[in-house]
């Protein structure tokens, strides 16, 4: 099912509102992306959708990519890619999956999937992560903080919060 959700999220330019997806931003993090999608295949995770970008295509669109059958401590996963790569990874309990995704050096993001809200909302509470979305991934809104947990960056942005994290008080005393 998630293949065919990927398969549909239009990519391309910016400038057509229809799209949901655009261009990495550089070389380098295309290549970045590349070179982890590339390992993730070298050592046995199966690739569900994309992986081969056109060569032809201008630009740094890196095509959506779903990998299955990868460890949880395979670079795809352990290393923040910022690209359209999604590992999945297989886990028998929920207590499995946030020890999991707790196990991580990074927390900038994660999302928990499930019909079940009041459960979902037990499960994001366990994660660290600086924002837990429910039943969506990346929705960044200007009007609340947006920041990451443990080595996924520093301070806050966005909201009240993040205004005060740009500015430095100064007392004048006399």
């Amino acid at each position: 099912e998630l293949t065919h959700v990927a398969k549909a999220m239009p990519m391309g330019v910016g400038l057509d509102e229809n799209n949901v997806l655009g261009p990495l931003q550089n070389k380098a993090q295309y290549d970045i992306v590349a070179n982890l999608v590339d390992a993730a295949r070298d050592s046995g995770a199966r690739i569900l959708l994309g992986g081969n970008p056109d060569p032809d295509q201008p630009g740094y669109f890196y095509p959506t990519t779903l990998v299955a059958d990868i460890d949880n401590t395979n670079p795809l996963v352990t290393e923040e890619q910022f690209g359209p790569a999604l590992p999945i990874i297989r886990y028998t309990t929920i207590d499995e999956a946030v020890q999991m995704a707790n196990a991580l050096d990074v927390g900038l993001g994660a999302s928990v999937w499930s019909p079940n809200l009041p459960a979902a909302r037990e499960v994001a509470a366990r994660i660290q992560a600086g924002t837990v979305w429910i039943n969506k991934h990346g929705a960044v809104d200007p009007r609340v903080p947006f920041g990451g947990a443990k080595q996924s960056g520093y301070g806050l942005e966005f909201g009240v919060e993040g205004l005060k994290h740009l500015g430095v008080p100064q007392v004048i005393n006399g």
